[in-house]
């Protein structure tokens, strides 16, 4: 696979079985001849594309790989958990948990601009991974779960990925990044080919910057917590509803709160409250994406727990932009 960040034109997609367990073959290959006998770091989200990067240097370099799951303070609800349940208890893997949550908050304070967010995180991760690497001896390279529409966007200047454009110069890390000219897509069908489970391939895409994105303008605990509720609700009822023939199975579903509150009234009593916005998006290659036609009943479902369930909200909007214009995150 050319090691270039330039997807040739006459690039095959990885659309079978069969092709993706050549691209694993020729991956493990590079692997072995770019890593030798040194160690590596990888940034483990638990997300598809840092799953099948784990999977792929599992079997290239077996116990030379030392996975790292840092809590931000920006992860779904539950999700920390679930990382260290199927990752460390169920698949063996060499995981450290670090739990940073003060820290990236902290640092996060009163930042309003995403770009400076998405910067910012991105920053911090490398340090915490470097902070990680200084407890570890002959770590030389440093994983990531890179994958092509993130470095077209940071190309484009769309938006920065935190995985995107390397390490500052400090820092003696060489990048491992065996997906980085893939699509959504075609990760998956790696992720297949490598036998991992579809509670994984078939994940819900959750960016770097976790929460962070979706809490939006500058964020503050209690707005995250609220999103954090909120968000649960929204995967919980599509979910719900596509387990029973409801609806369609959607690519990604999630909440979104703005920095900002709207009138509501409750028990005859004004309250000044946020709004939860939900996004849902169907798309193939993450480069364009549609919204689907939720059924009302759906929305009603996820608009009375939320109002119900989640303190501080007092209305539910659903977002029918597609991309472009939009892109899927709102940040």
């Amino acid at each position: 696979m050319p090691q270039s960040n330039v997807r040739p034109e006459t690039m095959q997609r990885i659309t079978t079985p069969e092709l993706a367990e050549a691209f694993i073959a020729e991956q493990i290959e590079e692997l072995r001849a770019q890593i030798g006998g040194n160690k590596v770091l990888l940034a483990l989200s638990g997300g598809v594309d840092s799953s099948v990067v784990a999977a792929l240097l599992i079997k290239a370099v077996g116990k030379q790989l030392t996975c790292v799951h840092v809590n931000h303070g920006l992860m779904r609800k539950g999700e920390s958990e679930q990382v260290i349940d199927v990752f460390r208890n169920q698949l063996g893997a060499n995981l450290v948990y670090v739990d940073a949550t003060d820290r990236f908050l902290d640092k996060l304070a009163g930042v309003s601009d995403p770009e400076t967010k998405r910067k910012i995180i991105g920053a911090e991760f490398i340090d915490v991974f470097a902070e990680e690497a200084d407890k570890l001896e002959g770590v030389k390279f440093l994983g990531q779960g890179t994958i092509y529409p993130d470095i077209l966007e940071s190309k484009d200047g769309v938006k920065a990925h935190h995985n995107v454009g390397g390490l500052p110069e400090k820092y003696d890390f060489e990048l491992v990044e065996p997906v980085k000219l893939l699509f959504k897509d075609e990760v998956r069908v790696v992720g297949k080919a490598l036998g991992l489970p579809d509670s994984m391939v078939y994940r819900q895409p959750f960016p770097g910057p976790g929460l962070g994105v979706r809490c939006l303008g500058a964020i503050t605990r209690d707005r995250l917590t609220a999103l954090r509720e909120a968000d649960a609700v929204v995967r919980e009822e599509i979910e719900k509803a596509v387990a029973e023939g409801k609806s369609a199975p959607i690519w990604q579903y999630f909440a979104v709160v703005p920095d900002m509150r709207a009138t509501g009234v409750e028990n005859g009593k004004r309250r000044f409250d946020w709004p939860v916005i939900i996004r849902a998006v169907n798309t193939v290659d993450a480069m364009s994406a549609t919204v689907p036609e939720l059924d009302f009943s759906i929305l009603t479902a996820i608009t009375n727990r939320i109002l119900s369930e989640v303190p501080g909200v007092c209305r539910v909007l659903y977002d029918l932009t597609p991309k472009p214009v939009g892109t899927i995150e709102f940040e």
